[in-house]
């Protein structure tokens, strides 16, 4: 078949035709079963894979709450969305009977956001607000589909600096989020898709709040049952 017939099949609109929609439709049909069977088969991976970092980071946030710190939180462009996806489950959980745990999204203030990208340069946004909020013992959490964020990165080395947990969300091979070394817990999902990679990780964070949940009320049934002995 020459190039333009095989141009023509492929894209009949262009050459002034329309798809049969019975094939039109079972293309569709397949690409949905192909689409979420790599989504089933990247889930597998990532949790089979990683579910031990994901403990080990629940119990570092658990640990966190425990002392009266709080959590930060961070990401560009979707991966933002995140952001402010995981302060809102701390803040306001959706489960009754679990408490509402202090969380911050550093990406909220778009005020902040402007000036210190027009005074300092974007790659300051997050540090800056760090900074001024974080304390030592407290928790922040950054997402990032490629791990390559500039911003996150030297928001992750300060945070190393003063002595607050670091805990990443990626994709791909961790990019400079696993190699910079200033990652305590960094949860890598093993996809070049974007699509598959913010995928995984709501489902980590979801997951990691209900465990920092069950860490937290087995903590307070301990304490419970201490005072009793005394």
């Amino acid at each position: 078949m020459s190039n333009e017939g095989t141009l023509s099949g492929l894209y009949p609109f262009l050459h002034g035709k329309t798809q049969d929609p019975a094939k039109l439709q079972a293309a569709l049909l397949h690409s949905v079963a192909e689409k979420a069977r790599d989504s089933r088969e990247t889930n597998e991976a990532f949790f089979g894979g990683q579910a031990e970092i994901l403990v080990a980071a629940a119990h570092t946030l658990a640990d966190v709450y425990n002392r009266g710190g709080q959590l930060f939180s961070m990401g560009n462009g979707g991966s933002s969305c995140d952001a402010s996806h995981v302060a809102v489950e701390f803040v306001h959980p959706v489960t009754a009977g679990r408490p509402a745990l202090a969380a911050t999204n550093l990406v909220a203030d778009l005020a902040m956001i402007s000036a210190v990208g027009n005074d300092l340069g974007f790659d300051h946004v997050f540090v800056r607000q760090l900074v001024a909020h974080a304390r030592k013992g407290d928790a922040l959490i950054g997402i990032s589909t490629s791990g390559n964020s500039q911003n996150l990165i030297a928001a992750f080395v300060k945070a190393r600096e003063m002595g607050v947990a670091t805990i990443g969300l990626t994709g791909g091979d961790g990019g400079k989020m696993k190699s910079s070394g200033a990652v305590d817990h960094c949860l890598i999902v093993p996809s070049t898709s974007i699509h598959r990679i913010q995928e995984c990780h709501v489902a980590a964070y979801h997951i990691m709040w209900d465990l920092v949940h069950t860490l937290l009320a087995d903590e307070r049934g301990s304490a419970a049952r201490k005072e009793k002995v005394q």
